[in-house]
């Protein structure tokens, strides 16, 4: 692409496509990032350091067999639709028990979870009941009547309204972009406050922040830019194309993100080319995708006296949850990669000392059906059971309500027990929020919607 540009006669739209190119590197993104500076030096600067993550599952988890009762009375309404020729059903012995503190009745986890079993124990782990995206608290007459969020069990769109807690209408930010913009003044950072190592996704686009989004293999930064001849006629080159056209408004900005993200490589590719032996260590050589993820973020955090950052949001995913067929062997991959890099992050937190100053939780697309659907799966659903992990987490205990196991039942939307929510997304994220140092009045504008739920803080977070 560099000898497109300099070939004799480059015109004015090949220094457009390039710039277009260039804003499309994982480095970019970063607009907004000079306001937020300037805006930092009007506020009060925290001066702890504070990081949240969210675990996106995409797909849609079936939190039916995340965590079932293993009470004689629970069991049996469990049982009872996904017994052994169910094809979904997990057998009671199987289960790995847990009894939350705050409810004194015994649950038990998927078996591929025992490192999240672990943690329950050791009280770094939270258990939320029955999650799920809502216009107002929702009664089964109130769903009958319409009062649901749009295109409910659409992929796309619940996808979008979890990242954004918009339950209608479309959004063009992200709770987690729109919390960065509300902490920018106070976090008094010039390092992005939100990163994503699942690529840019609508959680972390603020109307204001940038997010930076980072590799979980290779190098941080343009290519063919070393320390040779040809390399600094590059940059030249490059530095001369991002002065040009500069009274087009779109291509100075574009122009102005690329060298904000050529700067930041300097910093961020020395943090992501090597693992420290604190990391190895509690690393121990997973090697899935969301324990590459996750270490990748460790080490952002690892280096947060170098990069300055006060607060920071990240983004890491974990797909295959649409499990319309093949459910138990599909869990049993998926939960066989999540539980062991979850154990192995938190380890890596608590080494570094940082564990009460990182909070994990996790978001999916939906829960699914209890009832379940012909070849081993279960279909799209709505309310469903999320994971909160870390030092400053209340742990070993249940929030929220457990719905009643029973298709057709007070708790089913309609007959295949796809279970209404109590806990609201705005809640839960507003509980993350809160203690990630929001204020009253940042809450009302990250969650628009959070004022119609009671209470807006849930206690899972000290």
């Amino acid at each position: 692409m560099v000898s497109t540009f300099g070939r004799p006669g480059g015109t004015d739209i090949d220094r457009r496509r390039f710039l277009r190119r260039t804003t499309g590197l994982s480095a970019a993104a970063l607009a907004g990032s000079l306001d937020l500076v300037s805006l930092a030096a009007h506020a009060s600067v925290v001066s702890d350091y504070r990081a949240l993550v969210c675990v996106f599952l995409f797909g849609g988890v079936d939190g039916n067999n995340v965590l079932v009762p293993l009470d004689a009375g629970g069991y049996g309404q469990y049982a009872a639709v996904r017994g052994a020729s169910s094809g979904v059903g997990l057998t009671q012995a199987e289960l790995l028990p847990i009894t939350p503190a705050n409810v004194g009745v015994p649950f038990g986890l998927h078996p591929s979870l025992p490192e999240l079993q672990a943690l329950f124990s050791a009280g770094r782990l939270a258990l939320l009941a029955n999650v799920g995206m809502l216009t107002q608290p929702t009664t089964k007459a109130d769903y009958a009547a319409g009062n649901r969020p749009d295109n409910l069990y659409s992929h796309s769109d619940q996808q979008a309204q979890w990242q954004s807690a918009i339950a209608e209408g479309v959004s063009r930010s992200g709770w987690g972009g729109r919390l960065a913009d509300a902490m920018a003044p106070r976090a008094g950072q010039t390092f992005p406050i939100v990163t994503s190592a699942a690529g840019v996704t609508l959680f972390v686009t603020g109307t204001g922040s940038g997010p930076l989004a980072i590799p979980t293999s290779g190098s941080f930064g343009l290519a063919g830019f070393g320390s040779g001849a040809a390399s600094k006629a590059r940059r030249a080159a490059l530095a001369t194309l991002l002065g040009l056209d500069r009274d087009n408004a779109l291509v100075a900005a574009a122009a102005d993100i690329t060298r904000q993200a050529d700067a930041l490589s300097a910093t961020v590719n020395p943090i992501l080319a090597s693992t420290s032996p604190t990391l190895a260590g509690a690393f121990g050589g997973l090697t899935s995708s969301i324990a590459k993820e996750l270490l990748a973020v460790a080490k952002l955090i690892e280096a947060q006296a170098a990069t300055g950052a006060k607060r920071q949001v990240f983004f890491v995913s974990l797909g295959g949850f649409d499990t319309h067929n093949n459910e138990l062997a599909t869990h049993r991959t998926l939960f066989g990669q999540l539980s062991p890099a979850l154990k192995a992050f938190h380890d890596a937190t608590a080494a570094l000392g940082m564990a009460d100053k990182v909070t994990t939780f996790t978001l999916s697309d939906f829960g699914r059906t209890f009832q379940p659907a012909a070849g081993g799966g279960s279909d799209h659903a709505w309310g469903s059971h999320h994971l909160v992990m870390g030092g400053a987490v209340n742990g070993g205990k249940l929030y929220g309500r457990y719905p009643q196991l029973v298709p057709g039942g007070p708790d089913d939307a309609e007959k295949e027990g796809r279970w209404i929510p109590t806990t609201s997304v705005e809640q839960y994220g507003a509980t993350l929020a809160r203690w990630f140092g929001a204020s009253a009045e940042d809450l009302l504008t990250v969650f628009p919607n959070l004022a119609r739920f009671s209470p807006g803080d849930l206690g899972f977070l000290g």
